[in-house]
């Protein structure tokens, strides 16, 4: 089975909470960017209102953790095929840009922690020897 171009787009980072971060980032700049075409702008957005909707296709009351698991799905899965179907050239650039931009920070973060001076947590006791 041969690999689409677009498979592993984006980068793995080091957690799941940066993960999901990134693919938040990038959603919003694929919506924003004018090459991307609006009826895949369609996918996201629907999942989003359907997230919101009185409507579902497992009803929460009845089901109420598979309920809930019905909506996330559909949210990922809507956010999963607008990046794969979005032309990947597109989606590498975004990427790229988004991944530069948070290396500059964390650098930018390292060398900030580099130049604190130490700082030492410590007690003062006045002793003063005065006689009653």
């Amino acid at each position: 089975m041969q690999k689409r171009p677009s498979q592993g787009i984006v980068p793995a980072q080091s957690n799941m909470f940066k993960d999901t971060v990134l693919r938040i980032k990038l959603i919003v700049r694929l919506i924003g960017d004018r090459r991307v075409s609006p009826w895949l702008k369609i996918l996201p957005i629907g999942g989003i209102l359907y997230l919101f909707s009185p409507l579902d296709i497992v009803p929460d009351i009845a089901f109420p953790i598979i309920g809930e698991l019905d909506d996330l799905a559909i949210l990922w899965l809507t956010n999963h095929f607008f990046i794969e179907l979005c032309p990947p050239e597109i989606v590498r650039e975004h990427v790229k840009n988004l991944v530069s931009n948070s290396d500059i920070i964390e650098e930018e973060r390292n060398k900030a922690a580099a130049n604190e001076p130490d700082i030492i947590d410590g007690e003062a006791t006045d002793i003063t020897d005065r006689k009653p």
